[in-house]
């Protein structure tokens, strides 16, 4: 049977105990190595298939220290500590350089966790949007293989056209609370259901919130990501491989980084996931 693509760019081979290699995907490169959305969901992929892993990941923190190279690479696992029903690790992600030298590229921590039956409500509104099928697909002004991965139907705050490395040329934003919103329905193409690691990429398919806000492509990356999984196995389930409803902003720009914060819904209105990165731009 043939992987999906996003299931090959994230296969993994047991080493010694807490040690799992894997090798980086052409199909996922964004500019400078693979997408870092694909990266965190290789840290997921390690922690579920870890034998002494209990319950499903309730929340992820990657660090990224550095570029990943294309190649192989091996994640590092550690728990930290279990108890009844919630379970801690410790991440890392190193590649060997030239010299035969071992490189850290990605440090984090992740939560796992069983999940009860308590009290729960969702304070959050789910976004009142054109359904997906009315929007046409989305076609990037800009090249990277990774964007071909998914299905993205905007819905606002599209990747505005770039005259070069200059201005942008881009609709005017007058309400400033909305500078850096995005909206999008995404799904991955082709079409496979969501699971934890899938849904940890499609935390991070927003572009740079700075390139909107300030009307400048700006050098930018990533640093720091942290995704919490509220979706359960039938949350999950019912979202299958449909249409996810992504929306991220930022909430301040200053002395070269600033913030993202985003939801992730189900077509039917679940909240599948909340996230929060912090980017550095120059």
């Amino acid at each position: 049977m043939n992987l999906h693509i996003f299931d090959q760019a994230i296969a993994l081979q047991p080493l010694t105990d807490g040690q799992w290699s894997g090798h980086t995907h052409a199909g996922w490169w964004n500019m400078v190595g693979p997408f870092g959305g694909v990266t965190a969901a290789a840290v997921v992929r390690a922690i579920s298939m870890h034998p002494q892993c209990l319950g499903d990941p309730a929340a992820l923190t990657v660090n990224y220290v550095a570029a990943v190279t294309e190649g192989p690479f091996t994640v590092h696992l550690q728990v930290a500590r279990t108890n009844r029903s919630s379970q801690h690790w410790q991440v890392e992600m190193t590649q060997l350089q030239s010299d035969g030298s071992s490189a850290t590229v990605l440090t984090g921590t992740a939560m796992t966790a069983i999940r009860r039956n308590t009290y729960g409500a969702v304070e959050a509104q789910f976004p009142q949007v054109p359904g997906p099928e009315s929007i046409l697909p989305w076609v990037p002004p800009i090249s990277m293989e990774w964007f071909n991965r998914y299905d993205i139907r905007v819905v606002q705050g599209a990747m505005p056209e770039f005259a070069g490395s200059g201005p942008v040329i881009a609709e005017a934003v007058s309400d400033q609370q909305s500078a850096s919103l995005t909206r999008q329905w995404v799904r991955y193409q082709p079409a496979r259901a969501l699971d934890y690691a899938a849904l940890a990429a499609m935390a991070d398919v927003f572009y740079p919130r700075v390139w909107l806000h300030s009307g400048q492509r700006l050098p930018a990356g990533t640093v720091s990501m942290t995704v919490y999984f509220h979706a359960d196995a039938t949350d999950l389930a019912d979202a299958g491989d449909g249409y996810v409803l992504c929306e991220a902003r930022a909430q301040a720009f200053r002395n070269g980084h600033s913030d993202q914060t985003a939801q992730l819904w189900s077509a039917k209105g679940a909240m599948l996931a909340t996230t929060h990165q912090l980017v550095y731009y120059k």
